[in-house]
């Protein structure tokens, strides 16, 4: 009910019809559920003033309930060029919908890996979007960028593969901060979870 609701009350259409082809480094369209989205809105904080990417953002649901309850700036990238297009189609619908600017609202069709992150990026979204190999080369170029503009970052995880898990508690310098269980899903699915990894000694 709520996926419907959401999607209603934003003027977008988000939900998943069909399974969308994927390979062997990029994960099938599957957008965050909007009761796990609640529960991320209740217990972590995000303000106007933070940049968000979504890697694999699909049509975009994470970047217009964001800009929506908060006001922030968020970049979609994806790498399927339909799905991009139908994101492109929810950001007009949106903006007919709610009557906010929506030039914080962007997005890019390109891989992951290539996606040049802009100095004030602070906050990365990752649904298991793709392969442990591409999210190195990502989690890569954001420490490239923190070298080169020191700022506080944050990585939000949905569903985080215990290869990402390792690859961050074992080779970066993020560290976990909170873990944040949906409270329906406590005892059946131990991925219902988000992550939130914290790069230190940026600032």
């Amino acid at each position: 009910m709520k996926e419907y609701r959401y999607d209603k009350l934003l003027n977008i259409k988000t939900r998943r019809k069909k399974w969308i082809h994927a390979d062997l480094h990029h994960n099938p369209y599957e957008p965050t559920p909007y009761h796990a989205l609640e529960t991320l809105c209740h217990n972590y904080h995000i303000t106007s003033h933070d940049q968000i990417v979504d890697f694999g953002c699909g049509k975009g649901r994470l970047n217009f309930f964001s800009h929506y309850y908060y006001q922030a700036s968020v970049t979609g990238v994806e790498m399927n060029y339909k799905l991009f297009k139908e994101a492109i189609k929810n950001r007009y619908r949106y903006m007919e919908q709610t009557k906010q600017a929506t030039d914080p609202i962007s997005f890019h069709c390109c891989l992951a890996e290539d996606y040049r992150i802009d100095p004030a990026d602070n906050r990365f979204y990752f649904f298991n979007p793709f392969s442990i190999q591409v999210f190195k080369q990502v989690v890569n170029n954001i420490l490239h960028s923190a070298a080169q503009s020191a700022r506080e970052i944050e990585l939000i995880m949905y569903y985080a593969s215990n290869a990402y898990i390792r690859f961050l508690d074992g080779e970066t310098a993020f560290e976990r901060q909170k873990e944040i269980v949906l409270p329906e899903m406590i005892n059946r699915d131990p991925y219902e979870r988000f992550n939130i990894y914290r790069l230190t000694g940026t600032e």
